[in-house]
């Protein structure tokens, strides 16, 4: 699928159209996968609902993914804009192209993780886990699981 923004950005599902440079060079210095080598980023969108928005000549700006079984549930994961390409609404364009993606519609449960983007999340409906001890989690330290440590 393709969708337009009125900036003269589009964005696409195709993920053989994921420019996996950007992508890891991206997420390799981002809070949430430091380090992330580019092996690992190539098997996270070959197992994702993907979206990238690209710039007038092709080259692509943003992305976000869904870890989803496209039935009951999604994990948002991996949001961002190029810091060259901010300030023209791209984070919500991705974001809303992302959510509103007809495989994404019906989940029993949409959830994400954020440091920093609460209210534009929330914005979308997101809110804090009503009951927190509910949730169970496994955890790897990125840098230890990336050989950084």
């Amino acid at each position: 699928m393709r969708w337009e923004h009125p900036g003269g950005y589009v964005a696409d599902d195709d993920a053989a159209r994921v420019d996996l440079d950007v992508v890891q060079g991206f997420l390799r210095t981002s809070y949430w996968a430091p380090g992330v080598p580019r092996d690992v980023v190539a098997r996270a969108v070959a197992n994702s609902l993907n979206v990238g928005v690209y710039d007038a000549e092709g080259a692509q700006v943003a992305y976000a993914r869904a870890v989803t079984d496209r039935a009951t549930y999604a994990w948002i994961a991996d949001v961002f804009v190029l810091p060259s390409h901010r300030g023209h609404g791209l984070g919500r364009f991705v974001v809303s192209t992302l959510l509103d993606h007809p495989e994404l519609q019906g989940l029993r449960r949409t959830m994400l993780a954020t440091a920093d983007a609460h209210d534009l999340y929330r914005s979308y409906g997101f809110k804090e886990v009503a009951d927190p001890s509910r949730f169970l989690v496994v955890q790897q330290d990125p840098a230890v699981l990336y050989g950084q440590s």
